[in-house]
């Protein structure tokens, strides 16, 4: 596991970040003036009760969601002062998502799919790196294969090799392993962590598993839209009794 310091500077870092939605009865405050940074080359978990907040903290820091107020800083830019199309250019060569839903094509195999953000980039889709991305995750023996013929772990993984691809500064991942069982989970588990200590690439995760969590460098307890607690060189048993404070 990485060594977690404060010397580690932000890959990404929010200040004063508030998001509300529209309801019938009004603005919903989801996200209530937070400030908190990704710490580059490492892993971070973002934890707390349903309603907390932490897929709107996800979205909003990886330019998926524009806060009403703060700033989302991604080294030197600041996601929520560009438009649109500067969004897109961001999300297309610096951040990689892996979700829960996977979000593979089903027309296309596992190498189309993971060649993809390099189309999208486009520039010339060399296939000894896609081929290497798939070898990464434990498939090259698949590449050929439509998603619907993997199971879903293998798909998982497929997304996974899809993100790495493209060399992202920052890759967000949303309950990577809540649609998993436990072992085809802890393995997805170990390719995150893997790409932080050998890729050096810096990883936030959104999980309710202290178990997951535990895989992280440190964890973020978030409770009513606000940061209520960080835990670093978090254990399960340790997470798991945070989660109980926040959650009374």
């Amino acid at each position: 596991m990485s060594l977690l310091t404060d010397v580690h500077l932000p890959a990404v870092n929010l200040a004063s970040v508030s998001k509300s939605y529209s309801s019938a009865a009004g603005p919903v405050p989801v996200l209530r003036d937070v400030s908190v940074g990704f710490p580059a080359r490492a892993l971070t978990a973002v934890m707390g009760p349903s309603g907390s907040g932490k897929t709107t903290l996800l979205n909003c820091a990886a330019g998926l969601d524009k806060p009403d107020s703060g700033k989302v800083l991604l080294g030197d830019t600041d996601l929520a002062a560009c438009d649109e199309r500067q969004l897109t250019k961001v999300r297309r060569n610096r951040i990689g998502f892996v979700f829960q839903q996977f979000n593979l094509l089903p027309m296309l195999t596992a190498y189309e799919n993971v060649a993809l953000p390099l189309r999208l980039q486009g520039g010339r889709v060399k296939r000894a790196r896609v081929m290497e991305a798939l070898r990464q995750v434990g498939l090259e023996g698949k590449a050929d294969r439509r998603s619907a013929q993997l199971s879903g772990g293998q798909q998982q993984r497929v997304a996974i090799a899809r993100t790495l691809v493209a060399e992202p500064e920052m890759v967000f991942a949303d309950e990577p392993t809540g649609s998993l069982d436990r072992r085809t989970g802890r393995q997805i588990l170990e390719l995150l962590r893997d790409t932080v200590d050998r890729a050096g690439r810096t990883v936030a995760m959104v999980t309710h598993d202290p178990a997951a969590a535990a895989c992280a460098d440190r964890v973020i307890f978030l409770s009513d839209g606000k940061v209520q607690g960080k835990l670093d060189h978090p254990t399960t048993d340790a997470v798991a009794h945070q989660l109980s404070l926040w959650e009374r």
